[in-house]
């Protein structure tokens, strides 16, 4: 009888378990894990505009400036005259370099986004699973019975 009342007025664990239990669901259903979610939707974000939107972008440009290469070409066919041709052919090959340029930077640049974005959702999954791997041992603590 000593041990039950032991038990009962000192031993605290079975109504700490239970608090740290409400704690937890309390914790994953009011937060839901949103910041995986958002890194997540971030990931698939960046994928998407890498491996979709970036390449349709660049054939349009480069069909763009196809095609008015195309038509700089008739019109100075129409005009029989070379040096027009050449001129404005050396403009938009000129005009073509520097868009290439600015898109060759612009892809570097993103790419080194992406591997900003990569490694801050890198970091944040190390954190969350530290996290969680702490609030187990703490949670393995009382779970001694």
């Amino acid at each position: 009888e000593a041990g039950e009342i032991h038990s009962r007025l000192l031993d605290h664990r079975p109504v700490i378990q239970g608090e740290i239990r409400y704690f937890i669901k309390e914790f994953e259903e009011k937060r839901g894990l949103r910041e995986l979610r958002v890194l997540e939707n971030l990931k698939n974000t960046t994928f998407e505009t890498n491996e979709h939107i970036l390449p349709k972008c660049e054939q349009a440009m480069h069909d763009n400036l196809q095609e008015t290469f195309k038509r700089c070409k008739q019109v100075a066919s129409y005009f029989s005259c070379c040096t027009i041709l050449k001129n404005d052919a050396d403009k938009l090959l000129a005009g073509e370099e520097k868009r290439v340029a600015q898109w060759e930077a612009f892809m570097k640049e993103q790419e080194s986004k992406r591997a900003e974005v990569d490694e801050e959702h890198r970091k944040a999954m190390q954190r969350l699973k530290e996290q969680y791997a702490d609030m187990e041992k703490e949670l393995a603590k009382y779970v001694s019975f």
